[in-house]
């Protein structure tokens, strides 16, 4: 038996406070990699939090990342019917039924918020989703993470061509598929420099090129553990409809562009549940990796960012400040 396995008999209580326990020592070991690329995520995306509120923040982080993990691992080792007893509400789940019927499928966009694990279970009993999976390199990690995936409905296809076709596929059939839009893509692999955030960064054309190509429904997802209240530890749902027709938009950069402005307003809701400790800025035009800049070089991003964002915001029509991309709780 895959050693992993024994977090079916860990209570979950013990793994979360284990959890937080971990996130408090992080606190007090400043040398830690993680601290630096959270801080520098921070820096660039919240220019306007002052510097008591961004340590705030970056502890929460901290907690939040290390209680989704064990969440994440827990859930791989339960079965499904666990995870959906997690879930305690699902706020405009009529978004979701909506894009669910579109005849073109519907393309579920999961950012690297909250805990998507727990969600995926839930998400499964509506169908049979496709979806790209990455092996792990530990044999035996993949060997769990593989087989807690498998007892989905799921279709787990590579993360290559092969797996791109079949996602089309799948949303050319009428069915739905379920990416993670945020990941930074190689390289070699393509992608556009667009904003995020305000940072003008290399990002994944994936989602938009499957919008554009088979005019599928957009539904943005995320599950927020409930902080508080008599069923705190139980997990919301929260449906975004993406509706911008800019998501849609034949030209690449306009519809990247339109697609991060939808993540960032999942993510502006539920701030300390995004995934600040990934590298999102590695590849940043005229600076290169953010994570490698010496602190003049930092400086000066954060202030080409500052002004790009102030001359973005004069130049904003005042009267267009409707959200095509929302969500009601």
């Amino acid at each position: 038996m895959n050693p992993f396995h024994l977090f079916r008999y860990v209570p979950l209580s013990l793994l979360r406070a284990l959890a937080r326990g971990v996130g408090w020592v992080m606190r007090y070991l400043p040398t830690l990699n993680t601290h630096r690329i959270i801080r520098i995520n921070l820096d660039l995306a919240y220019p306007h939090l002052s510097d008591a509120q961004k340590i705030e923040r970056h502890h929460a982080i901290l907690i939040n990342q290390a209680l989704t993990g064990v969440e994440s691992v827990k859930t791989w080792a339960m079965s499904p019917e666990w995870a959906i007893d997690q879930i305690y509400a699902v706020h405009n789940e009529q978004v979701l039924q909506d894009g669910l019927a579109n005849p073109n499928g519907m393309l579920a966009i999961v950012p690297h918020l909250g805990t998507w694990e727990v969600m995926n279970a839930w998400l499964n009993q509506f169908g049979s989703p496709t979806i790209m999976y990455k092996p792990v390199k530990d044999e035996l990690t993949d060997d769990f993470v593989r087989s807690g995936r498998e007892r989905l409905n799921a279709t787990l296809v590579p993360t290559d061509s092969t797996g791109v076709k079949a996602l089309f596929k799948t949303l050319k059939q009428g069915g739905f598929s379920i990416i993670l839009p945020d990941h930074v893509p190689d390289k070699s692999a393509g992608g556009v420099v667009v904003p995020f955030f305000r940072v003008d960064t290399l990002t994944s054309t994936l989602a938009s090129k499957l919008a554009s190509k088979t005019k599928c429904a957009l539904v943005g997802l995320v599950c927020i553990r409930r902080s508080d209240g008599k069923h705190k530890g139980k997990f919301d749902i929260f449906c975004y409809d993406l509706a911008d027709p800019k998501l849609y938009a034949k030209d690449i950069d306009v519809a990247t562009t339109a697609m991060n402005q939808a993540i960032e307003t999942m993510i502006n809701a539920h701030p300390e549940h995004y995934m600040w400790g990934y590298k999102r800025f590695k590849n940043i035009p005229k600076f290169g990796n953010a994570y490698k800049l010496d602190a003049h070089q930092l400086d000066a991003l954060k202030k080409s960012t500052i002004i790009s964002g102030t001359q973005t915001n004069a130049s904003a029509n005042p009267h267009s400040n409707k959200q095509s991309t929302q969500g009601t709780s």
